[in-house]
């Protein structure tokens, strides 16, 4: 019976997770919020979307984040800055649309690479590329196209809280 439970648990937290977002760990697999990490390299290989949240992991003897706007980013010049942590252990929502940049406040850091630019993008918009011919007549345009769920109407709030009421049944019917 503990197993049955255990493998509730599991997929209602799967589940919060799909409709919550994800957690990105900036410079993960390779690294953290180092100096050794590409982060360009990094962030053009992740899709950033509402919900999500940035979580910046390093030794707090040695770095800091700071969020900052654009020429700050570009010049690498936090006397500015819109938020600046220091835990080590800092989680940064993406709650809204748009850009959002981050530099280690460190003097020389930021102008060594550490320092990563974030477009996030919504959870209901998707981009698609629609072929047609063979071979040296192929025609290819891209289009921007609602989720599958937003096109049928659905909620995410709605999945989130069913897929909890499906768990909270389960529990009950196991004891």
């Amino acid at each position: 019976m503990g197993a049955k439970v255990l493998m509730l648990i599991t997929v209602a937290m799967a589940m919060l997770g799909m409709v919550l977002g994800a957690s990105h760990t900036v410079g993960a697999p390779a690294g953290s919020w180092v100096l050794q990490t590409n982060y360009t390299l990094w962030a053009s290989r992740t899709r950033f979307t509402t919900g999500d949240e940035l979580q910046f992991q390093y030794s707090t003897t040695m770095h800091n984040v700071v969020e900052v706007r654009k020429a700050g980013y570009d010049s690498c010049n936090s006397s500015n800055p819109i938020a600046t942590f220091l835990t080590g252990n800092d989680v940064v929502p993406l709650a809204a649309i748009g850009t959002r940049y981050f530099i280690c406040g460190v003097p020389g850091h930021c102008v060594a690479g550490m320092k990563v630019q974030v477009n996030v993008k919504s959870k209901a918009v998707r981009t698609v590329q629609r072929c047609r011919g063979t071979g040296k007549r192929l025609r290819c345009r891209s289009e921007t196209v609602l989720s599958s769920a937003t096109t049928a109407g659905i909620d995410q709030s709605v999945v989130a809280r069913l897929g909890l009421a499906i768990v909270a049944a389960g529990l009950v019917l196991f004891f």
